[in-house]
């Protein structure tokens, strides 16, 4: 498998860990609806947060949030729709950006970015 899958998984675990810390409860990872996926589904009292987890070694390129353009957001949105769809969800929602800068072994710095971006209608 590519390297940069193995980050990513990786990246996708801290997250997760990270928001059990905090008292989320994880109901899915890596949801898929089609060819759109949701790294992370959480909940916490009350709103179901929609998770969307960039990994990278360094911020010597650019912030890992950038990655997070138009269309990953329009992606993201429409699986969230199907996912509350699928589980007949009633309940408030958010989007979330996790970033996680660092890699296996040497540690990692986590950046939790609440309602990082709203549905378009």
């Amino acid at each position: 498998m590519a390297q940069h899958n193995d980050m990513g998984r990786w990246g996708e675990e801290q997250a997760a860990r990270y928001l059990e810390a905090k008292g989320y409860g994880i109901m899915a990872r890596n949801w898929r609806s089609g060819h759109r996926d949701i790294d992370i589904v959480a909940h916490r009292g009350g709103t179901v947060v929609f998770v969307e987890v960039k990994t990278r070694r360094s911020l010597s390129l650019a912030a890992p949030e950038q990655a997070v353009d138009a269309r990953k957001v329009r992606s993201v949105v429409a699986a969230a729709g199907a996912f509350v769809r699928s589980r007949g969800i009633d309940a408030d929602v958010r989007f979330d950006i996790i970033t996680v800068t660092g890699e296996p072994g040497a540690g990692c710095d986590i950046n939790h970015i609440e309602d990082a971006f709203m549905p378009m209608p």
